[in-house]
């Protein structure tokens, strides 16, 4: 089984097991008694905290400990919005945070604050001069991830950090995905991670606060980790989180260009390998692990499913994967095409045989679905479209499914149609409007009444892929005017 998901987790790391196995014998006792055993469990502590303090390029002083990423995150926020409501009650946030920092701006807002979200472009990047015109004079806090843990986009948080800095305002950098890779650039003002991100044990969390930033615990407080996360701390796992941070810290360089090589071998292979795909994220500035990628005509979860029967362990933001009619929020604000999503991270170690194979096996796994939900492409198809290859997308060319369905016989004058789509869910409201354009003539008109969250997405970014004119929605009707073709 080849495990390509270590944007979510990773397992833990051989040092971090070494580290943790002695630990457990050595740091079980309460760091904050002055007795023998809680001296030693502090002096684990205290390396510990150096030690990750100095990957996190911070003081030992400024960094506390917390039981998750999560927490440290809504700690983060909270305590910088707490000490910073004379200033304003105004969080800056990007679209595509995580939903940690998105939920907790819920929150800011169920209590009366204001949440503003930074837009971003179609390779999920914010623009540092709209970041600095939302600031305004009544912000208390902005939030920017180091790098989206979907796309793998690498946000230019160095240049906002001067834009926060200039306007007063703190900036907390979501640094999670990326600090496995590095130190997070720029001068921040809290930093968060997450060690199960980098092969640490689950349940630590790291929250860093610069000296001189405004800082108030939110809720009861304690002694411990300078209130921000009351408790008995796990010191092992701490002592262990750490010292997987250092060890992975150290093979970082040669590692991730070996990765990214081989992500660029998916980036660049997907597409022709199976029609109608579009590859997401920004192409350079990125994670040198991860890419995503979705598949018109196939249902998330049956590809996922198929991918794990044939050895591969993968992610999704498609809504069919969600659990919920809503897609992922970070595809949603790109604007690209959310069914059939894959994303895939490769851990440390991954060898190129597997992403070869991986490559072999992932445009059967498509076909598979596709001929389930009644998309299969006719043989040849991409040839009788117009010439182009398969990936390649134009207002002259029709999809597989477009041309399977134009061998049907078209009724007779169709230049309007309407496809009743309404209780079907992702992707059956794009296959059947595949189908359907192939039925009028260049022109035409094909109307979809479509109530899946879905579709709000996909439908517009079917006609960027396809060459189609999306003329925009009201209620549940999408207007989509086909473009050039044979019919």
């Amino acid at each position: 089984m080849s495990y390509f998901d270590a944007a979510s987790s990773l397992p833990l790391h051989p040092v971090a097991r070494q580290a943790l196995l002695a630990a457990v014998d050595e740091g079980w006792a309460d760091p904050a008694r002055p007795h023998r055993e809680g001296r030693r469990a502090r002096m684990l502590l205290d390396a510990a905290r150096e030690t990750a303090a100095e990957a996190l390029d911070c003081r030992p002083d400024e960094l506390r400990f917390t039981s998750s990423g999560t927490q440290a995150l809504h700690t983060g926020i909270g305590g910088a919005l707490t000490a910073r409501r004379r200033a304003g009650r105004r969080l800056v946030v990007s679209a595509v945070e995580h939903s940690a920092v998105l939920h907790a701006g819920e929150a800011h807002e169920r209590a009366g604050g204001l949440v503003h979200q930074v837009e971003v472009d179609r390779t999920g990047r914010i623009d540092a001069q709209e970041w600095a015109q939302a600031l305004g004079d009544d912000c208390a806090l902005a939030c920017l991830q180091s790098a989206n843990h979907e796309a793998g986009t690498v946000q230019p948080v160095a240049r906002v950090a001067e834009v926060c800095a200039a306007a007063g305002v703190p900036l907390l950098v979501d640094a999670a995905q990326s600090l496995p890779w590095g130190p997070v650039e720029g001068h921040w003002s809290l930093l968060t991670g997450s060690a199960h991100k980098w092969g640490g044990p689950p349940g630590v969390g790291l929250l860093a606060v610069r000296k001189g930033v405004r800082f108030a615990p939110p809720g009861p407080v304690d002694e411990r980790e300078s209130g921000a996360a009351p408790g008995f701390g796990n010191v092992p796992a701490v002592v262990a989180a750490a010292a997987s941070l250092r060890a992975v810290r150290a093979e970082a360089e040669a590692e991730g260009a070996r990765l990214r090589a081989l992500v660029d071998r998916i980036r660049a292979r997907v597409p022709g390998l199976v029609p109608d795909t579009e590859v997401v994220g920004d192409p350079v500035r990125r994670l040198p692990h991860l890419v995503t990628f979705s598949c018109l005509y196939v249902d998330g979860e049956a590809l996922l499913h198929a991918l794990d029967a044939a050895g591969f362990s993968v992610s999704s933001g498609s809504s069919c994967t969600s659990g919920t009619l809503t897609p992922s929020h970070v595809l949603r604000a790109m604007g690209v095409l959310s069914e059939g999503n894959v994303r895939v991270s490769l851990p440390p170690g991954t060898q190129e045989s597997e992403v070869d194979r991986f490559l072999q096996v992932l445009p059967g796994a498509v076909a598979e679905v596709r001929a389930r939900l009644g998309a299969a492409p006719a043989a040849g198809a991409a040839e009788d479209a117009g010439g182009t290859t398969a990936g390649d997308a134009g207002p002259d060319r029709d999809t597989a499914a477009d041309v399977a369905a134009t061998a049907a016989t078209p009724p007779e004058g169709a230049g309007e149609i309407t496809v009743d789509a309404r209780g079907r869910l992702c992707p059956l409201p794009v296959i059947e409007l595949a189908k359907a354009v192939g039925r009028v003539p260049a022109g035409g008109l094909v109307r979809v009444l479509a109530d899946d969250e879905a579709a709000r997405l996909d439908i517009p970014a079917w006609c960027e892929m396809t060459g189609h004119a999306f003329e925009g929605a009201e209620g549940v009707e999408y207007r989509v005017r086909r473009a050039g073709g044979s019919g």
